[in-house]
């Protein structure tokens, strides 16, 4: 049986959330590393995650490509001062010829990445990033799940495990549910009998022999 997640950091002193949950802790929790196998996305949107993928490019001396694309995220997102300078830093490192970690990227979306490097901006370099993005996509994340690293890394997760606090904070929420009811639960509950009440079926036999009785009881009394 799994254990229970950590209590609320925003209502609690407990800090164990933040502590499992930093970007690059050093034992992720087992939740977080399993949702790195839900999509490519979940990997490389998470610091620790793209970590460990950069890990195994590099095992398979391709770790230029989230290179690229982490460096292309830090244009888009960075400085608006400093984007001609990043955009040039990017192409000499990654695109152009005999560049010290270079990409490899079909001549169309080459072209259309050098004609805008004339003109730099924040999204000069998105058809690269695309294409190095659904490269390792198609091709090293598949065998990133399948490696001996992702699966050390998931054998090794953590498990968090209910904190007494929390077991007393919810032993005391039930029991107070128990003896206190909510009042919209007696509000339901009387017209649920009201219900049933009204439902009855009347027996028709019996109303007419009452009745029947308590006429021939007044012809029997003596008149006043």
């Amino acid at each position: 049986m799994s254990g229970c997640l950590p209590s609320n950091p925003w209502i609690t002193d407990d800090t164990q959330f933040w502590d499992l949950n930093a970007k690059l802790v050093e034992i992720p929790t087992k939740m977080r590393v399993e949702r790195w196998a839900i999509n490519f996305s979940e990997l490389i949107r998470d610091p620790k995650g793209r970590q460990s993928f950069q890990y195994f490019l590099k095992k398979e001396f391709s770790g230029e490509n989230l290179g690229f694309w982490e460096a292309c995220e830090d244009l888009k997102y960075g400085d608006q001062s400093k984007v001609k300078e990043k955009a040039e830093e990017i192409y000499k490192l990654f695109l152009a010829p005999g560049a010290r970690r270079w990409i490899n990227i079909d001549g169309k979306t080459m072209d259309i990445t050098v004609k805008g490097l004339k003109h730099p901006h924040r999204y000069v370099l998105d058809a690269a990033q695309t294409h190095i993005y659904m490269l390792m996509k198609k091709d090293s994340y598949a065998r990133y799940l399948k490696s001996p690293i992702y699966k050390e890394m998931l054998a090794k997760a953590i498990e968090p495990q209910e904190t007494t606090k929390k077991s007393s904070s919810l032993l005391f929420m039930r029991r107070h549910l128990r003896s206190s009811p909510s009042p919209v639960i007696l509000r339901q509950l009387e017209e649920e009998a009201k219900a049933r009440e009204a439902a009855n079926t009347v027996d028709i036999t019996q109303v007419m022999s009452k009745l029947d009785r308590r006429s021939q009881l007044k012809k029997e009394l003596p008149p006043k």
